[in-house]
């Protein structure tokens, strides 16, 4: 159901972007999800709201990335259980924009590229007023040393990028060190990760969370705990 545009200017704006985690595949096996939903993770139409595909404002609900991440089966991600720890501590209706995509390296998000200029066009669509960019991504980029290697660069430029183009020279950057990878350098990219040294980035750790019978992707009580990390950082910097 879409939703009136009357509280567009009192949106507060988080861009969720990056590969399959952020999307979401807690609750995922064989291309199904199992339709569970935590209760840290519940909808709340008055205070949490999604962009959808078509640039329509929804009540916020798993799976946040359905309509975004469509050539795959999203479940759980971090965004709810994270909207719901901050929408007490925000001023304004919490306005979600997912924007992941499995499966995608780096390079996939350079400036010029489409889920990049994507992911600019839907941030600018949404209104409101952007308060960060919730960014985990990276195990796409451990299968190559080469990839691995100049990680820090590309998401440096990732984000400066982003910072232009949205005219917001400060925008504050959550991202998360990656917990798996689908290659040999998944250590090269986690130290690259955490070795960014930009103003307003923060880096949290999910090294340690409980993986799905894959070894790559997030369980659904690791995504709600992820959501809870992110919403900690984000308010302790932010906030």
């Amino acid at each position: 159901m879409g939703l009136s545009s009357s509280t567009q200017n009192k949106r507060q704006i988080f861009i969720l972007s990056g590969q399959s985690n952020m999307a979401g595949r807690g609750g995922v096996k064989n291309h199904h999800w199992d339709h569970k939903v935590p209760d840290d993770c519940k909808p709340d139409p008055t205070a949490i709201h999604r962009l959808t595909a078509n640039l329509t404002w929804e009540t916020a609900q798993e799976p946040l990335h359905a309509d975004i991440d469509k050539n795959k089966t999203c479940g759980v991600g971090p965004g709810m259980s994270f909207a719901n720890a901050v929408k007490d501590y925000n001023a304004g209706v919490i306005g979600l924009v997912p924007c992941a995509i499995g499966g995608t390296a780096i390079k996939k998000w350079a400036k010029g590229e489409k889920l990049y200029e994507d992911m600019v066009r839907r941030a600018r669509s949404a209104g409101g007023d952007i308060k960060a960019l919730l960014w985990y991504q990276g195990e796409s980029d451990t299968s190559s040393k080469t990839s691995a290697q100049s990680y820090k660069s590309n998401m440096e430029n990732l984000i400066r990028n982003i910072r232009a183009d949205l005219g917001l020279p400060a925008l504050p950057v959550i991202q998360v060190a990656i917990a798996s990878g689908e290659g040999k350098y998944t250590e090269v990219v986690r130290e690259a990760q955490k070795a960014i040294d930009l103003p307003n980035v923060v880096c949290v750790d999910v090294k340690g969370l409980e993986l799905k019978d894959d070894h790559l992707h997030l369980t659904t009580t690791a995504q709600v705990q992820l959501g809870h990390m992110l919403a900690d950082a984000y308010l302790a910097r932010f906030g």
